[in-house]
């Protein structure tokens, strides 16, 4: 297990990830929406008023894409407020209350979400987070919620920053005490540099 590791040295807090921002150091950025969640996105029906949460979103594509199809209640959390500065500045009327400068095991479970999504950001944490951030997802999911998203099936090597990569039973052991599987395995249409490195999920919350 990951967490059984040595903890790294660097501290992956607000002034770290603004640095990177400012640095021009987001490999994980593609630009736009990844295929995987938009194809997710478009089959999940009229847009409504479900509470959707995106930690850790970045410049948060998946954000921009859900508001345009009109969904009203999207939340997006990041520790750096470049990132969700980039939301602001390509799309002007997404509301600035949905914007979370915090971190994500500080957010409040009242009330909660829907839905989580999960893009780019497990990859970035601490690999010592990854239980808590199992715990957290269901402590902010309201029972029958779900945690979709893509997860990287991958060894990136040694490093002390992310990405983080790791196995599928490692992620299992993660999310068993908190989700039912509803759908865990290899994404068929990741972007071309990711292509059989991605895991595509969709958990349930257990009651």
């Amino acid at each position: 297990m990951y967490e059984k590791r040595m903890k790294p040295d660097t501290v992956f807090d607000e002034t770290y990830w603004s640095s990177r921002y400012n640095t021009g150091r987001t490999g994980w950025d593609t630009g736009s929406i990844t295929p995987p969640l938009r194809n997710y996105f478009d089959q999940m029906g009229a847009a409504d008023a479900r509470r959707i949460l995106i930690p850790g979103a970045g410049r948060a594509y998946e954000a921009e894409y859900l508001h345009e199809l009109g969904f009203s209640q999207v939340h997006v959390a990041d520790l750096a407020p470049e990132a969700l500065a980039a939301l602001q500045q390509r799309v002007p009327g997404f509301p600035a209350a949905h914007l979370l400068l915090q971190d994500f095991f500080a957010l409040p479970a009242q009330p909660p979400y829907d839905l989580l999504v999960e893009q780019t950001f497990f990859c970035a944490l601490d690999p010592t987070l990854r239980s808590a951030y199992a715990q957290q997802c269901a402590n902010l999911l309201r029972p029958g919620g779900k945690l979709v998203g893509l997860l990287f099936e991958t060894d990136f090597g040694p490093s002390s920053e992310p990405p983080f990569g790791g196995t599928r039973e490692e992620y299992r052991a993660y999310f068993e005490p908190y989700f039912d599987f509803v759908h865990f395995d290899t994404a068929y249409n990741s972007l071309k540099p990711r292509q059989g490195k991605e895991l595509f999920m969709c958990l349930r919350r257990k009651a």
